[in-house]
This record gives structure tokens, C-alpha cells and sequence, in this order.
């Protein structure tokens, strides 16, 4: 995200119906609104897999995992999380959610040190988040902080599989990469077929 500091700032009130009929997707951060950018096709991938991940295996359970178009309210913000997974039946807004378990962001050059600082910041202080997730999209790495570790980072490659406790799924950093297009992820699929 590239942030370009608006003359004026407005309500959230009045950022939420604008947005219900921007053709541009806006985040919303203390008055502010800002527009944001296409994604590349590897972030598609990323998020798309992740989701699809997500969305098979909590099938038959009371959580419902959103993908890119779905605004999380975090504070006085408004971010649209690439992925997240909502499990509170009472978090029925038909536009925002305010109360994930699980928030992922794609990382990309331009909005890489605001997913890390502000929106992590933003999103730990959510009563309800369990796990905040940064897929790298130039490099096979996963970072996820867990409130259950005091929000610490952990580091996950390709080869290993993530433990996502909130909803207890456990999913191969393989499968999230898949069809991804970088060197880490042809390296890993080089090397497995070398060893086949």
C-alpha cells in the first residue's frame, strides 16, 4: 500500500458508503482513505490457495473463511485481509468483520512494512485473532504470530506444514505455493524431483 496522506479526513461512517459503491477498493485507517492496487498472479495463488485450504477443512464447523473482498474493522480501520476466518456465529455484518480468528496478508514490495507494522498492530489488538499470517510471494516463506506465544514470529519454508491452532487445520507450506511462480518454490520442486 502506498500511502498518500488525504487533505481532509472523513467518518467511517461515510468511508463505508462510499465504498459500497467505489468501483476501487479502499482501506480506511484513522480518517483516511486510501486506494489499493491489483495483485500480481502469484499473489492471487497464494491467497487463492490458502482460502481453498481453509474452506475444505472447516467444512461442517461454525467457521467461514473470506477471501480479498470481505473488509475486516480493526478499530478505526477498515482493511480488506487477502484471507481470514471468521468462527463467531454473531459476526454477521454483511460487509465487515471485526472479529477474525485468523488474518493472512500476501506481502508485496509496496505494502510489505505496512502489513508488518501498522495492519499487525492493528489486527493483534482484536480481541478475537488468534494467528496473523505474511506469505511472502518472491520467496518460500511463511511468518505467522500467535497470541498463544505472545505474538513471537514463526518461521515456516517449503517442506514444512503450518499448525494453525485457532481452527486446528494443519496445512503443508507446499500446498499454499502451489503453481506459484518464484525460485524458492522451483528449487523445492527441482530437489523433490531429483529425489524421486
Amino acid at each position: 500500500m502506498n500511502l498518500h496522506y488525504a487533505e481532509y479526513k472523513i467518518s467511517a461512517a461515510d468511508y463505508l458508503a462510499g465504498e459500497s459503491i467505489a468501483e476501487v477498493k479502499h482501506e480506511f485507517l484513522d480518517g483516511e482513505v486510501y486506494a489499493m492496487a491489483g495483485a500480481s498472479e502469484n499473489h492471487n495463488l497464494l491467497a487463492g490457495n490458502l482460502f481453498a485450504e481453509f474452506k475444505n477443512r472447516l467444512k461442517g464447523t461454525p467457521c467461514r473463511t473470506f477471501m480479498a473482498d470481505m473488509k475486516v474493522k480493526a478499530d478505526q480501520a477498515f482493511f480488506y485481509p487477502d484471507v481470514m476466518v471468521v468462527c463467531q456465529r454473531d459476526d454477521q455484518d454483511e460487509y465487515y468483520k471485526s472479529a477474525p480468528v485468523i488474518v493472512v496478508e500476501v506481502l508485496s514490495k509496496a505494502t510489505r512494512r505496512f502489513d508488518q507494522t501498522v495492519k499487525r498492530l492493528r489486527y493483534q489488538a482484536l480481541p478475537s485473532l488468534e494467528e496473523y499470517v505474511l506469505i511472502e510471494q518472491d520467496r518460500g516463506e511463511i511468518v505467522v504470530f500467535r497470541r498463544r506465544d505472545g505474538w513471537q514470529s514463526s518461521y515456516y519454508y517449503l517442506g514444512d506444514q503450518i499448525h494453525f491452532y485457532s481452527v486446528d487445520v494443519t496445512v503443508p507450506v507446499a500446498d499454499i505455493y502451489y503453481q506459484v511462480d518464484n525460485d524458492d518454490v522451483l528449487a523445492y520442486l527441482q530437489q523433490a524431483a531429483d529425489a524421486s
